[in-house]
């Protein structure tokens, strides 16, 4: 599904829109408009408990309420062995279903864990 980007992502300013495609309900690659891949995406609710409260002004770019379908994804900086992987749960990416739009957000309580944490 492709997505209008609404506010720029850092490192990829010039990014306009871009393509959520999942591989299973865990893990989802994000794609530029060109189709090169930006980063892999896991939902971080297959991980553990989270949570955060979405910016007042994200939620406006969004147009986010109450009965708005979000999804939530992560992005993974993927290592060998596969347990020394990063989870960014520092900058969630937010995706409005109903509307086709996104941001990632940068949260000020949340941190980047291996993905051994999650493996055991």
């Amino acid at each position: 599904m492709k997505f209008k980007v609404k506010k720029p992502i850092p490192g990829f300013e010039n990014v306009e829109e871009v393509e959520l495609s999942k591989v299973d309900d865990t893990i989802a690659v994000l794609k530029d408009g060109e189709g090169r891949v930006l980063f892999s995406l896991i939902n971080p609710f297959a991980l553990r408990e989270y949570s955060f409260d979405v910016p007042s002004d994200v939620k406006a770019l969004l147009n986010i309420n109450e009965n708005s379908k979000i999804e939530v994804y992560n992005n993974i900086v993927m290592k060998e062995p596969v347990t020394e992987s990063i989870v960014n749960f520092k900058a969630p990416f937010l995706f409005n279903l109903d509307n086709q739009t996104c941001a990632q957000v940068i949260l000020e309580n949340e941190t980047f864990e291996k993905m051994g944490e999650f493996l055991n």
